[in-house]
């Protein structure tokens, strides 16, 4: 049994939810975020408190009204705070720039990366070598994030590459002769 999903929903002030059935809509400061769920979970909404449950006593139902309350969870945090995640460019030259939906990457190759943000995105670059993700959505977030990393993951032998400001990269030790 989820334990997760046994824990309400505690909405905060300036924050509307809709719930349609299955369909649930998160009205914020920050922004609107809709999502259809499994139908095996009912959700409930009193008195500024949402409840998720399962509909049988399955597992599978179970499963699923854990992973919905977690991201009904996300989507409320998100319209009211916000997400974001930090990038850092390590190595000589690498650089990064923003331009309204635009990021400029120069990464090391001989051409410039235009990395275009999808819808809700917004990027803030505070030192050429610093790249701030932010957003309302926590899986596009750290999906824009993870894009960005993939254009050159960091390597283990100096380390230069794109990195996520808090992952610990373990170095490895150059050949001997």
């Amino acid at each position: 049994m989820s334990r997760i999903a046994k824990s309400p929903i505690t909405v905060p002030a300036g924050v509307e939810i809709k719930v349609d059935g299955s369909n649930v809509s998160v009205k914020g400061a920050k922004g609107t975020l809709s999502n259809t769920f499994n139908s095996v979970v009912s959700i409930g909404m009193e008195d500024k408190v949402l409840s998720v449950s399962p509909k049988n006593d399955s597992k599978n139902a179970w499963a699923q009204s854990g992973t919905v309350r977690s991201i009904i969870n996300n989507m409320v945090v998100g319209v009211s705070e916000g997400f974001e995640k930090k990038l850092q460019l390590v190595g000589v030259g690498y650089r990064a720039q923003a331009q309204g939906k635009v990021l400029n990457l120069t990464l090391g190759f001989s051409h410039p990366i235009n990395h275009e943000l999808p819808e809700g995105i917004t990027v803030e670059t505070p030192s050429q070598t610093e790249v701030v993700v932010k957003g309302a959505d926590k899986q596009v977030v750290g999906q824009v994030a993870a894009e960005i990393r993939a254009y050159r993951p960091p390597e283990p032998y100096k380390g230069k590459g794109v990195k996520y400001a808090d992952e610990y990269i373990l170095r490895k030790e150059a050949k001997k002769k």
